[in-house]
């Protein structure tokens, strides 16, 4: 497995960067590093397209415990995962950032909670620029209750993270309603 160490330097690397200007998150990890046709993308497809959650909370679990040994037991109080629009969850089944989320946090001993509603849903972000991104999911998360959120430190998560579009719209949505802080985490990240 292509693992990455971003664990290892949260607030400082490449995935941090690529937020700045579009959510003041602490923390940007990713577990493995994301290459076209690579084992990540592979593992990836079988999660989203193969009917694969429970691969999604086996991998959630792995890096959970990996960050767990890293001294991470204790960073967050909950984790929260970037919803699916209800049309494509119930399409699909499941929501991968869910399952992959749920195995973290059984892994740290906290909770995994669906605090974010996807309020309208978008294109897929594949083949889209930066910008295109960016438009793609402005404004479209909103947060189901503002006071489960006030003060609490939150890890997102996602499956995937190319421009950070995405989860950056997630996190302004999160911060409006006070988090104590929200840090980052996805199952793979690439350029």
């Amino acid at each position: 497995m292509p693992i990455t160490n971003y664990h290892l330097i949260p607030e400082d690397n490449d995935l941090k960067t690529k937020l700045l200007g579009l959510a003041p998150v602490d923390k940007v990890m990713a577990y493995l590093r994301f290459s076209k046709k690579g084992l990540s993308q592979k593992l990836l497809h079988q999660i989203k397209y193969k009917n694969k959650p429970a691969l999604a909370k086996v991998v959630g679990l792995q890096y959970g415990y990996l960050l767990k040994e890293s001294g991470f037991e204790s960073n967050w109080t909950e984790i929260v995962p970037v919803p699916l629009h209800h049309r494509k969850r119930e399409l699909r089944g499941y929501n991968q950032s869910e399952q992959f989320g749920q195995g973290i946090a059984e892994a740290l001993g906290i909770e995994c909670k669906c605090y974010l509603l996807r309020k309208q849903e978008t294109e897929t972000q594949t083949n889209k620029s930066r910008i295109d991104r960016w438009n793609n999911v402005s404004e479209v998360f909103e947060v189901l209750n503002a006071d489960h959120v006030k003060g609490k430190r939150i890890l997102l998560v996602d499956d995937v993270l190319t421009t950070g579009a995405t989860l950056a719209s997630c996190a302004q949505a999160l911060f409006k309603c006070q988090p104590g802080q929200i840090d980052l985490a996805v199952l793979a990240a690439g350029n």
